[in-house]
């Protein structure tokens, strides 16, 4: 799976841009890559990948960019679920062990939806879980609990915040009353990994300020 990035909706929706996104994918899965600089480096046809989406970037007139990409290989027994939402705007694999391609591909679903930010609690980012941690102690402080009571509410809020962001923990989309390790594990199988793509996700939008731009240009002259 790959995330290229254009800068409107107009350009992405290409037929070139598209091919371009093909034409990555064939890049990524022939070839041993681990990282996008290594992606970039590749030759194609006597062009490397850089000199190709730098030349798509000046035909089209707006800026191409390559921004990341998973590769999965699976070993014996595993299978890999997938899903696109959103036109290809949100994108999913997931990797199962012992189930079946229509388990794997309702957790990609799921996944799709849900958005899920790792697969169990033990996954979760050190900083996320200091940041919420630091937010539920702060809640509860102000609510004046003493102080056995705020710290089993801090247990508390903290398991619900694992049940909204770890994919296991998450109540399956098309069956509320099942988690997703539920519903895997009755169907024989167990979560290897999951990734998922939101396009633009983490990116920040510069935003212009044309009055300042404008007073700038008129104090200057």
């Amino acid at each position: 799976m790959v995330e290229v990035n254009s800068e409107t909706d107009f350009v992405a929706k290409n037929e070139e841009f598209k091919n371009y996104v093909d034409y990555l994918l064939d890049v990524v899965l022939n070839n041993e890559v681990s990282s996008v600089e290594d992606v970039l480096a590749v030759t194609v046809d006597g062009e490397t990948v850089n000199e190709h989406q730098i030349a798509l970037t000046a035909k089209i007139g707006e800026k191409i960019s390559f921004r990341r990409f998973v590769k999965k290989n699976l070993n014996d027994g595993e299978i890999a679920g997938t899903y696109l939402h959103m036109g290809g705007k949100i994108g999913t694999i997931v990797v199962l062990s012992g189930a079946s391609e229509e388990v794997a591909k309702d957790v990609a679903m799921h996944a799709a939806a849900m958005a899920p930010i790792c697969v169990s609690r033990e996954e979760v980012p050190a900083d996320v879980l200091e940041r919420e941690s630091n937010v539920i102690k702060e809640q509860v402080m102000n609510e004046g609990k003493p102080q056995e009571i705020a710290e089993k509410m801090v247990v508390g809020r903290l398991n619900k915040f694992y049940k909204e962001v770890c994919l296991l923990e998450q109540a399956f989309v098309k069956d509320q009353d099942q988690s997703i390790e539920s519903y895997v594990k009755n169907n024989g199988g167990k979560v290897i990994s999951m990734t998922r793509f939101a396009v633009g996700e983490g990116i920040e939008k510069k935003e212009e300020n044309f009055a300042s731009e404008v007073m700038s240009q008129i104090n200057n002259n």
